[in-house]
């Protein structure tokens, strides 16, 4: 590998370290990577629209619980729906079959466990902002994407059990009041996500930039491929703990209903641990789902390996986009939240 200037490569690893008249460059790189995948999220919600209307979220028979997205009334949106229809159904029973014999006990875990794997197949943005930041992290890695994972399962297991015990048991909140404290979350929550993506969105707009401008070394052929980007910026705690919080802060909907029916037969400790094992399901399916965007970016490293420059800028580019992808799901998600209490 040939490098012209070690101190241009260094350069590029550091947004404070990058020129000032780079500032322009990376405006523009930053609005392009928004415009476009707010054009390619709205051309995939047109395609989608253009079919029939999915059915309406689930309610809770309680009445709580925040909106889950509603996958497709057909294929393997509407499996993932009865599947989890059932999965109350059977929760339901097994805490009541609980109250009379605690052999019932390991039923209810096991059944809370399945409901978390399959409840994360499903759509939802705590996994699409695991996957898009995994996507967009310089050092990704499959072990850091089950950290991740399940470290957001767990703050969302957390805010239910918390939301549930001070809302029911200790406020005699009712189901309104329950809806309510639901949607100040939610609003928390998918403005943590919009804010999480246009930080990351702008650190990756200032390393395409300077990509662009030729601050990054050349690869000989045969070289390998992570010698083209320069060495990654440190990660500090309080980043990893803005995405688990931003994945995880807003509870799950099933979760809170089987909270809430368990504090009404008396068994709130069945209902906590019933949750933390939805909670490892969860962090399961999500971690999985975080390696395979694991395996897809060192799939594209490694066929953009010994490409030089454009290489460096393809990886730069796909990362930029990645960050763009979180920022607008969460922009997205906090509209539609408004909407929906607009027109309520």
């Amino acid at each position: 590998m040939s490098v012209s200037d070690p101190s241009r490569l260094g350069a590029a690893g550091s947004d404070a370290a990058m020129p000032g008249d780079g500032r322009p460059l990376r405006l523009f790189v930053a609005f392009a990577a928004l415009a476009l995948m707010a054009g390619l999220m709205g051309l995939l919600g047109w395609w989608l629209a253009s079919g029939a209307p999915p059915p309406p979220p689930a309610r809770s028979p309680f009445g709580v619980g925040p909106r889950e997205a509603a996958p497709a009334a057909t294929g393997i949106g509407a499996m993932i729906m009865a599947w989890q229809a059932g999965f109350y159904r059977e929760l339901t029973a097994a805490l009541r079959l609980l109250k009379d014999s605690p052999a019932a006990l390991p039923t209810l875990l096991g059944l809370g466990f399945a409901y978390g794997v399959v409840h994360a197949a499903g759509p939802g943005h705590g996994k699409a902002v695991i996957s898009a930041y995994i996507m967009s992290d310089e050092r990704s890695a499959a072990l850091r994407g089950f950290t991740l994972s399940l470290g957001a399962a767990l703050v969302q297991a957390l805010v239910a059990i918390t939301l549930v015990l001070v809302m029911t048991m200790l406020l005699k909140a009712t189901a309104r009041d329950m809806n309510a404290a639901s949607r100040w979350i939610e609003i928390v929550s998918f403005a943590a996500i919009t804010a999480l993506g246009l930080a990351l969105l702008w650190r990756k707009a200032g390393l395409l930039s300077g990509a662009l401008r030729g601050e990054v070394a050349a690869c000989a052929p045969g070289c390998r491929h992570e010698a083209m980007l320069p060495p990654p910026a440190p990660r500090s705690l309080a980043q990893t703990a803005a995405v688990v919080l931003t994945a995880g802060i807003r509870p799950c909907a099933g979760a809170i209903i089987v909270l809430v029916f368990a504090a009404s037969q008396g068994l709130v400790w069945a209902g906590i641990a019933t949750t933390l094992a939805m909670a490892l399901g969860t962090a399961l399916t999500t971690g999985l789902i975080a390696l395979l965007a694991v395996m897809a970016k060192h799939l594209a490293l490694h066929i953009a390996g010994g490409r030089g420059q454009t290489a460096a800028i393809a990886v730069r580019a796909g990362e930029c986009l990645a960050a763009a992808f979180v920022a607008v799901l969460g922009a997205l998600l906090l509209f539609g939240l408004w909407s929906a209490g607009s027109g309520s």
